[in-house]
């Protein structure tokens, strides 16, 4: 499918890069949650048996995962627990968190006290949470990467540019010429071509590699 360089057609979002695990407890049940990024199903649900036999002696094993860019695919399971309890809370503070790519479980060893259908929500939500607090995330953005061809003289002025201009540099080569490969947001995309041009005054060759999801920089979620 083609794309359009709308930038309105794509929504940024944060990718788990790095996942993390948390623990709460509630009136003695200890609740372990535990987020790792997977980029397909058939990861997620390894993942999902990894935690089944790593806490094979717990009451419950319960899982979410969000995949793609626009959450195209989810799945969510209370593994035992009342329907609508686990799971689909789960579920719910991943998308909230805006944070894709990811599964989490969380994993419960009853302490011998009902919580009753609110306290199970709130439990299973706060567990997602805390561990979605220590994981590290990037934002992602669509952009065009493209090279420029340029000469020795204007690679002073290309630096300049593209350090204003919130472009990623990813390579440089230098031969004859210079060959930058850089990558920047496409709604910028086409002002930037036009700056480049002017600066070179014409001399520069710009060639578009490719229109694609990219990150400028890891952060930590809060």
């Amino acid at each position: 499918m083609e794309k359009s360089s709308n930038s309105q057609d794509y929504e940024t979002f944060l990718l788990l890069a790095e996942g993390a695990e948390a623990e709460i407890v509630e009136k003695k049940s200890r609740f372990i949650a535990t987020v790792r990024p997977v980029a397909s199903e058939a990861e997620a649900e390894a993942f999902i048996e990894e935690m089944k036999k790593k806490y094979y002696d717990a009451r419950h094993n319960c899982s979410a995962f969000v995949i793609g860019d626009r959450a195209q695919t989810t799945r969510s399971s209370d593994d035992g627990e009342p329907g609508g309890t686990a799971g689909r809370p789960m579920l719910e503070v991943l998308l909230g968190s805006g944070i894709r790519n990811a599964a989490v479980v969380v994993t419960r060893y009853f302490g011998g006290t009902l919580l009753g259908t609110g306290g199970l929500v709130r439990a299973y939500s706060g567990a997602v949470k805390e561990a979605l607090e220590k994981c590290v995330v990037s934002r992602q953005q669509f952009g065009v990467r493209f090279t420029v061809r340029t000469d020795y003289n204007s690679v002073g002025k290309m630096q300049y540019l593209f350090a204003g201009s919130n472009v990623k540099i990813e390579d440089s080569v230098y031969g004859a010429d210079v060959v930058m490969t850089v990558t920047a947001p496409i709604e910028t995309y086409g002002h930037l071509c036009k700056e480049i041009t002017e600066a070179t005054s014409g001399r520069a060759e710009i060639t578009e590699l490719a229109r694609l999801y990219f990150s400028m920089e890891r952060e930590e979620k809060r």
